[in-house]
């Protein structure tokens, strides 16, 4: 296990994306804690968020998918 997946940056705050959402090189997505650090993982493209993968509060590792990006 690499750290746990959040769609938030807090536990009643909305989440950073949605399906649907229009994201920018350099926008955060979502959070992995790992050993008690939060690291932002931003977009790499421009495009279409289309499916989130990775269940929030679930412990992801290197490599797993965590969303589904359709570059613009």
């Amino acid at each position: 296990m690499v750290g746990t997946f959040h769609r938030g940056p807090g536990p009643d705050a909305p989440p950073f994306v949605e399906v649907g959402a229009l994201v920018e090189p350099g926008q955060v997505l979502c959070i992995i804690e790992s050993m008690k650090m939060m690291n932002e993982i931003p977009a790499e493209v421009r495009g279409l968020v289309r499916r989130i993968l990775a269940q929030d509060g679930a412990a992801v590792e290197y490599g797993a998918p965590l969303l589904a990006l359709e570059q613009c």
